[in-house]
């Protein structure tokens, strides 16, 4: 009996192991055909939609997004042209945007999504006064500099800056609110690397008679670490005042580090009075017409003058004026009040550019000038009051020389002249017990046909013909402004 029930136990056990192999195979086969339902479903039958670039982007706070593109397609065809985006990114707004790409094949539809995360990805920014390595005395502490921190985001964050200080280096440091930190150090040298500050008293340039004493105007000197040091000041040089000339005075002061600063002054000695001289000067030109006429008259009549030449007219005339031994001088560039006198900084831009003209054409450096309208000219007032009062000291302490005039030709007044009226206006004002200086303009017709008989009754009346030079006697006129 007990055979019998353990054989019929075994033939079901072999049962249901035969039945569980039959239900495996079965719900394998299932699973399979499932698994190609879908994938025909999922890949053959539905439209298929592939980003370009990644699915998740993170882009910086207001950069601009820069749509990487799709593919789309279906049964093989390129559908991509039958894809609808929605969605918008905000770069001026933290967060995560989603872009969503959506289309239509038939009766299917099929979405896909990219993210874009906006954060702000930028380190502040921390700016020094000086990025250079600081030098500080010897045996003096350092004294904090200002500094200033920005970020992008976050705006104004130098209440955020933490500085580590140490012996030979100085550290800041600041986090935004997003984490991103910046870290900027300087090196801390405690050396003495500075010039002392050297600055003469009065004039850069000063002007003296043949005769008279030169007075020395002074000077101070400071220095960073060592103070005032105004009594080591060392001047060389000497002034002949029995001698016209051009004297150099040199000023050297050192500081205990042996960091020296030198200065000069120039010293110009000139004739007390050259009476009866005849200073013809001409402003406004070169022009081709009137200025080589004049030229080519004086050439003949072995005279020499003075040109205050301005940016116009052609530069052989310029190149001649030089060749020929007359001074070539400086008016101006433009002739424009309202350019010319709009400030100190604007007047001596539009005479460095002259000047600048008149180095290129001959090589020479023109010292001497002429302002437009004269320094006793009013309406320069127009456009800066007080001008021509800070001009004539400024034009002086650059080594400049100016002259106006003691008599009128009257060539730039208005109206119709002729040749014989300027030159009565001329040759009636000369005077034997003075210098004279004449002004003129080479741009003007009457006046190139009234110079030779200016030059002639001169001549015929015991008068001589100079040229404007450095050591000439400057004559001016009263400042009105």
């Amino acid at each position: 009996m007990g055979v019998r029930k353990n054989t019929t136990r075994v033939k079901k056990v072999r049962i249901l192991r035969e039945d569980a192999k039959k239900n495996f195979i079965i719900w394998g086969l299932v699973l399979v055909l499932s698994l190609v339902a879908f994938f025909i479903f999922e890949y053959l039958l539905m439209p298929q939609i592939n980003l370009k670039g990644k699915s998740t982007v993170v882009i910086n706070y207001k950069e601009k997004y820069n749509e990487k593109g799709y593919e789309a397609e279906f049964l093989g065809d390129d559908i991509s042209k039958d894809v609808k985006t929605s969605g918008k990114v905000n770069s001026k707004k933290l967060g995560t945007y989603e872009i969503t790409y959506t289309v239509k094949a038939g009766i299917f539809k099929r979405k896909a999504v990219r993210k874009v995360i906006v954060k702000d990805i930028t380190k502040p920014e921390i700016t020094l006064v000086s990025k250079d390595d600081i030098y500080v005395c010897p045996g003096k502490k350092y004294e904090q500099e200002e500094y200033k921190a920005t970020d992008n985001y976050d705006g104004d964050i130098t209440k955020r800056v933490k500085v580590n200080e140490e012996e030979d280096k100085i550290t800041y440091t600041v986090t935004d609110k997003a984490g991103n930190t910046e870290s900027v150090s300087r090196k801390i040298i405690y050396k003495d690397i500075t010039k002392p500050e050297l600055a003469l008293e009065g004039s850069g340039v000063t002007y003296i008679f043949v005769g008279d004493d030169y007075q020395e105007a002074g000077f101070n000197a400071t220095d960073n670490c060592d103070g005032n040091l105004s009594e080591n000041v060392k001047v060389e040089g000497s002034v002949n005042n029995d001698k016209v000339g051009e004297y150099t005075l040199k000023y050297t002061v050192s500081d205990k580090a042996n960091n020296s600063t030198t200065v000069e002054r120039k010293v110009v000695v000139s004739e007390k009075t050259n009476n009866g001289a005849v200073y013809l000067t001409f402003d406004d030109g070169p022009k081709q017409g009137t200025t080589n006429v004049i030229l080519d008259i004086l050439r003949e009549e072995g005279v020499k003058a003075t040109f205050f030449v301005t940016n116009g007219g052609p530069d052989e005339l310029i190149k001649r004026i030089y060749d020929e031994g007359h001074t070539v001088a400086l008016h101006t560039a433009s002739h424009n009040y309202s350019v010319v006198y709009a400030s100190v900084d604007a007047y001596f831009n539009d005479l460095y550019s002259v000047s600048d003209r008149v180095k290129r054409i001959t090589g020479y450096e023109a010292k001497i000038i002429r302002f437009p309208g004269g320094s006793s000219n009013t309406v320069s007032r127009k456009y800066q009051v007080g001008i021509m009062s800070t001009l004539t000291k400024e034009v002086l302490n650059r080594g400049f020389r100016y002259f106006d005039w003691n008599i009128s030709s009257g060539d730039a007044e208005s109206g119709n002249h002729t040749a014989s009226e300027i030159t009565n206006n001329v040759t009636s004002s000369l005077s034997k017990n003075r210098a004279n200086v004449v002004l003129m303009h080479d741009i003007k017709t009457y006046t190139r046909d009234a110079l030779r008989d200016i030059i002639h009754y001169a001549k015929n009346n015991g008068y001589h013909f100079e040229k404007i030079t450095m050591t000439t006697p400057m004559v001016t006129q009263r400042v009105n402004n």
